[in-house]
């Protein structure tokens, strides 16, 4: 009798919004002016250019699996360019939302994660047996652990800085290695650059040290009329070689982040 009589009194759930959302839809929540609004559905926009990214990414491990590593390269950056661009139309159509941001998170570890560590595999790594997969699933540790922690830190950390290299980043160094000397005979060391590569931007992703985000650059206000003439300079270059320019820069600002740590070590001793 309690059993029956505890399970008569139970408040039934509210059937009335259960009954209105459909099987498989996305139902989310939302606070419009203090009360919590319950939203069907997707937006479109940023979610299809995430699905492009991704696609990227997969056409990379595709490319790299037919050993077409210069298609498979550009692909990534390709993923990269697209993944800049979904945030971003969607801040400014004002259609972000939690179903996104968790899309947007996993399309990023196909693109930066297993896409980047697969496509230096296939290319070089799997010559050397356990070490060659060994340093590979460091970079896919690296870049899984880089994600969640990126993902924790939203909201708590300065925007200015990036806590351990971001995987984006991370990600352009490798495919740039491969587009660089994918067309290269294999050889000692350009085996021993892969290896480090790979395996210190996996170590870097979850490191502690701090990079800038450059987020605090004011894209919107007015520059000097040169700094149009620096933009195209820049364009004309990478056009000469993007492949080296690419890889340079990104290298650049990965190594950037130890350097700027030792520098700012050595200041507090003094």
């Amino acid at each position: 009798m309690t059993e029956e009589k505890n399970v008569a009194e139970e408040p039934e759930t509210s059937k009335s919004d259960d009954a209105a959302i459909e099987e498989g839809e996305v139902v989310e929540e939302e606070v419009v002016e203090g009360a919590r609004v319950r939203r069907k559905g997707v937006y479109l926009l940023p979610n299809a250019l995430t699905t492009a990214s991704l696609f990227s990414g997969f056409y990379a491990i595709v490319a790299a699996a037919n050993g077409v590593y210069d298609n498979a390269a550009i692909a990534i950056f390709v993923s990269m360019v697209l993944d800049g661009l979904d945030g971003r139309v969607a801040r400014m159509t004002n259609t972000q939302s939690k179903f996104g941001e968790e899309y947007d998170s996993l399309a990023d570890m196909v693109a930066f994660g297993v896409a980047p560590g697969l496509v230096a595999f296939f290319w070089s790594l799997n010559a050397f047996g356990k070490v060659g997969w060994a340093i590979t699933f460091i970079y896919l540790a690296g870049a899984a652990l880089r994600l969640a922690r990126f993902n924790t830190q939203i909201g708590s950390v300065d925007k200015k800085y990036f806590v351990g290299l971001p995987s984006p980043s991370a990600a352009a160094c490798v495919a740039g290695l491969v587009w660089c000397f994918h067309s290269f005979e294999s050889s000692t060391w350009l085996t021993l650059l892969t290896m480090v590569v790979v395996g210190g931007t996996g170590v870097l992703m979850v490191s502690n040290i701090l990079y800038p985000s450059f987020k605090d650059l004011d894209l919107k206000g007015r520059v000097p009329f040169a700094a149009i003439l620096l933009v195209v300079l820049a364009l004309v270059v990478i056009a000469l070689d993007p492949a080296t320019v690419l890889f340079a820069v990104f290298l650049l600002y990965a190594l950037s982040g130890p350097v700027r740590a030792l520098f700012r070590g050595k200041a507090k001793k003094a």
